[in-house]
């Protein structure tokens, strides 16, 4: 083996292993704020009551006593409230990571560039007149309508912006901002529309949709929907090889064998469904799929292997730290996430726009 091709096989096993320990490191992260979150609340749950509680769920033995309200509290409340958080985190994250691929460009995300807003509107709409049409389907697709809505709202919205900003086989980055502007201008007065349209129950409900929350979610509203955002998280996951290929353009990932216009395809509706489903429980909440792929691009690197599994954990680790936040900070209320998430994406997306002039992004 040749000085150089042993310095890069060198190189190559000490990238391995700084990944492997990010994951490592993003796990436990995880682990931790998952327990965090089933122990929270006015009926506290230790650590160690958490896991005696899911073993006991699964027909194991536990490791340790708990009371019976403590055990109905986690499996029916908090233990939904939680999953949601860590589906909605990573499924916004990867999407991101995917959309920022897609448009080799960082500043992409499925918030500014209308898909979330598009998902929430066609959702909003659901509610307010969807009714006669969810009762004419049969009662097992029943369940399936508000988050198909959402998913239909959030490929238009998709779609709409890829034609406007693509021309010639590139995508403008002002293009593509500029009209996602657009979009959530126009999305914002539906949504005001519908507002102004709606009585009292439903506009309770079309209020979460503009705040984003993680609350009021149960078993029976989770279940139906987790399939449409488990599914297209996990196949974003495994487009790592084509998304380091499209870093290098187009036609150079065509001419390593892959498929441009259809991968472009699939990214989209895979990105569509994910944030559709995930909008359609949590309502709107902005800048996870703009913040997290940017940081783990910071500490990683750019390699999509690593990228996209780094950010399925970072954005469920960042969804549960902030419905943490959201359920302590002005106890005894709920501060709605999407404020939380706004009030830290927004600057941080200003930091973005001025290295971008700087020449600091790729």
């Amino acid at each position: 083996m040749s000085v150089a091709a042993a310095d890069l096989f060198a190189l190559e096993r000490r990238r391995v292993r700084r990944g492997a320990a990010a994951l490592a490191g993003l796990g436990l992260a995880l682990t931790a704020l998952l327990l965090a979150g089933l122990g929270h609340g006015a009926v506290a749950i230790a650590p160690l009551q958490s896991v005696a509680i899911l073993a006991d769920a699964v027909g194991l033995p536990a490791p340790a006593p708990f009371e019976p309200v403590q055990r109905t509290v986690l499996l029916s409340i908090r233990l939904p409230r939680v999953v949601l958080g860590l589906l909605a985190g990573a499924s916004l994250a990867v999407a991101g990571a995917a959309l920022q691929g897609l448009f080799r460009n960082p500043l992409a995300d499925p918030g500014l560039i209308g898909v979330s807003s598009g998902a929430g509107l066609a959702a909003a709409a659901a509610i307010v007149f969807g009714a006669p049409a969810a009762a004419l389907l049969p009662a097992a697709l029943a369940g399936f309508f508000l988050p198909l809505a959402a998913f239909a709202g959030g490929l238009a919205a998709t779609l709409v912006v890829y034609r406007i900003a693509t021309r010639d086989g590139r995508t403008q980055v002002a293009t593509l901002l500029l009209a996602g502007v657009a979009l959530n201008a126009i999305a914002n007065a539906g949504l005001g529309l519908l507002i102004f349209m709606s009585d009292e129950q439903e506009l309770r409900d079309l209020n979460f949709w503009l705040l984003g929350s993680l609350g009021g979610n149960t078993w029976r509203d989770l279940l139906p929907v987790a399939p449409f955002v488990i599914l297209p998280t996990l196949l974003l996951t495994l487009l790592a090889r084509p998304l380091n290929a499209l870093l290098l353009g187009e036609t150079e990932a065509g001419h390593l064998g892959f498929a441009v216009e259809r991968l472009k395809r699939g990214i989209v509706v895979l990105v569509a469904l994910a944030v559709g489903a995930s909008v359609a429980l949590t309502g709107i909440i902005g800048f996870i799929g703009l913040v997290v792929p940017h940081l783990v691009r910071l500490a990683l690197g750019p390699d999509h292997r690593l990228l996209l599994p780094a950010s399925v954990l970072l954005g469920a680790a960042l969804m549960l730290g902030a419905d943490l936040l959201a359920r302590t900070l002005v106890l005894p209320a709920e501060l709605p996430i999407g404020i939380l998430t706004s009030c830290v994406g927004g600057p941080f997306f200003l930091w973005l726009l001025v290295r971008r002039r700087d020449g600091g992004l790729w």
